[in-house]
């Protein structure tokens, strides 16, 4: 008596699997960018007349990091969700031939 695998990788979930790939490369990628620039952020300035052009170089870095925030939790939520869907979908087959 033979058993046969089948492949349970197929269809949509390879599909998913590629998309997953590319938006979890997205949030890493982010999330380095993120720390990168956070590593060029002093905790604190002695601001006299003569550095306010370097108080404003820290605002405008404050602003970047602000702004990546959404992006970096859309993606993250994305590939988080796009995981459980490839889970239950896998699941789902499983339980469907078994």
């Amino acid at each position: 008596m033979e058993v046969t695998m089948e492949a349970t990788l197929t269809g949509p979930i390879i599909y998913l699997l590629i998309v997953l790939g590319v938006v979890t490369a997205i949030f890493l990628a982010l999330l380095l960018w993120r720390s990168i620039l956070t590593t060029h952020e002093d905790d604190q300035l002695c601001i006299d007349a003569a550095s306010e052009h370097m108080a404003q170089e820290q605002r405008e870095l404050i602003a970047k990091i602000t702004r990546l925030s959404k992006p970096i939790a859309t993606s993250g939520i994305a590939a988080g969700a796009l995981l459980l869907l490839i889970v239950g979908m896998w699941l789902y087959q499983g339980l469907k031939s078994f």
